[in-house]
C-alpha cells in the first residue's frame, strides 16, 4: 500500500530570506528568487515568502514585493504569501497588491494570511499598532475577501478575472475563523506539538463552511525539514538556525545565519547546548528514510493535504541538495531536468 506521502500529499517551500554572515542583507533576497527558480525546476507545488519587521535575521519585510521578483523570474510554480500580517495592513491596500500580482502572473498567486504582530514593543509602535488595539482579523479578512471579489462597497483595481486563494496562518483561534469563513489552513510552530491539536483539527473539519474559494476544509503542515545522506549530516544543516534561535534567547536579537564550523568554535555554555538540542528537536531532520517516516506519521495524525517547509541553513548548496532530496522522497520519483 502506498504511503499518504505517495498518494496525496503536495509539497511546497516557505522561504524567508534569511541573512547570512559575510554576505550583504540585499543577498538573502538574491538567495530567496534563485531558490524559486530552482524549486519551481525541481517540481514543488508552491513557493512561498513571509513577513517580518525589523528582524535582523530576515530581509523579507514585503510579501507582494518580492512576490513581484519571484513571478518575473519563474513560469509555473505557484507563489503566494506565508503570509501577509493583517494587522499590520489595510484590507483594500492587500487587496490592490495581490489583484496586480493576479494580472501580471494569472493563476498562480496566493495569498496566506496570518495575525502575528511586531516581535518588540519599538516594531509594535512603529507599525502603529498598540498593545489595545482590537483584534478586527475576522472582519479585515472578510473585508479583503469581499474586496477581491468584487462585493465591496468600492471596486478594488485590477478587477479579478479569476477567484485568487486565501489560506489563514492558524492557531486555535484561527482555525475557527477559517471554518467559518470556509478557507484552508496553514498550521505550524508549537501547534503542532499540542495534544489538543487533533481535537482543534477535528473541530475546523466539523464547522467549516464550503465556500467559493473551498468547498471542503484544506490543511497545509509548515515545518522545519532538512535532509541529507545521514541523520548526522542533516543536524548539521540544522544547526546554523538552532543557533540563531537559542542565542536570541540570550540577547534579545535574532541574527544571520553562521557557519557550522563558526558556530562549533564558539563558546557553548550549557544553557546555550540545552536550547540548541531543543529546537533541533522540534524540526524534522535526518536522512531520507528518517524524514520520510516523520513525515509520514504526521501527514497521518493531521490529515494534511500538503507539506509546506521552511527551512534554512547557512550552506546554500546543501540547502539546494536538501530540496532536491525532500522533493524526491516526497514525491517518490525523480526531479524534472
Amino acid at each position: 500500500m502506498p504511503s499518504r506521502l505517495q498518494a496525496r500529499v503536495r509539497l511546497s517551500l516557505l522561504d524567508r530570506s534569511r541573512t547570512r554572515v559575510g554576505y550583504p542583507e540585499s543577498a538573502a533576497l538574491t538567495h530567496t528568487i534563485e531558490r524559486a527558480v530552482s524549486a519551481e525546476r525541481l517540481g514543488y507545488d508552491r513557493f512561498w515568502v513571509a513577513e517580518h519587521h525589523a528582524v535582523p535575521g530576515i530581509a523579507s519585510a514585503s510579501p507582494p514585493v518580492l512576490l513581484g521578483a519571484l513571478g518575473a523570474r519563474t513560469t509555473t510554480i505557484r507563489i503566494g504569501s506565508g503570509g501577509v500580517m493583517l494587522p499590520h495592513h489595510q484590507p483594500l491596500v492587500v487587496a490592490e497588491q495581490f489583484l496586480m500580482l493576479d494580472a501580471l502572473y494569472p493563476d498562480r498567486v496566493d495569498l496566506g494570511l496570518g495575525r502575528t504582530l511586531g516581535f518588540t514593543a519599538p516594531v509594535r509602535r512603529a507599525l502603529r499598532h498598540g498593545s489595545d488595539a482590537p483584534d478586527t482579523f475576522p472582519e479585515d479578512i472578510e473585508e479583503l475577501r469581499d474586496h477581491l471579489d468584487g462585493a465591496a462597497e468600492i471596486t478594488a483595481r485590477p478587477v479579478a478575472a479569476r477567484t485568487i486563494p486565501m489560506y489563514v496562518l492558524a492557531t486555535g483561534r484561527g482555525l475557527a475563523v477559517a471554518a467559518r469563513l470556509g478557507l484552508p489552513v496553514v498550521i505550524g510552530g508549537p501547534v503542532l506539538r499540542s495534544p489538543s491539536l487533533p481535537d482543534a483539527l477535528a473541530a475546523y473539519r466539523d464547522e467549516f463552511r464550503p465556500s467559493l474559494r473551498a468547498p471542503e476544509p484544506a490543511v497545509t503542515v509548515s515545518l522545519d525539514v532538512l535532509v541529507a545522506d545521514t541523520d548526522v549530516e542533516a543536524r548539521d544543516l540544522a544547526l546554523p538556525e538552532a543557533w540563531a534561535m537559542a542565542r536570541s534567547r540570550q540577547t534579545g536579537e535574532f541574527g544571520p545565519l553562521e557557519p557550522v564550523t563558526t558556530i562549533r568554535a564558539q563558546r557553548w555554555t550549557s544553557q546555550l547546548r540545552e536550547r540548541v538540542e531543543a529546537h533541533l528537536a522540534q524540526g524534522v531532520v535526518g536522512s531520507p528514510a528518517t524524514v520520510r517516516s516523520h513525515l509520514d506519521r504526521l501527514a497521518k495524525a493531521t490529515g494534511a493535504e500538503e507539506i509546506m517547509a521552511f527551512s534554512s541553513t547557512y550552506d546554500r548548496a546543501a540547502q539546494a541538495a536538501s530540496d532536491a532530496a525532500l522533493r524526491e522522497l516526497v514525491h517518490d520519483q525523480p526531479p524534472h531536468r
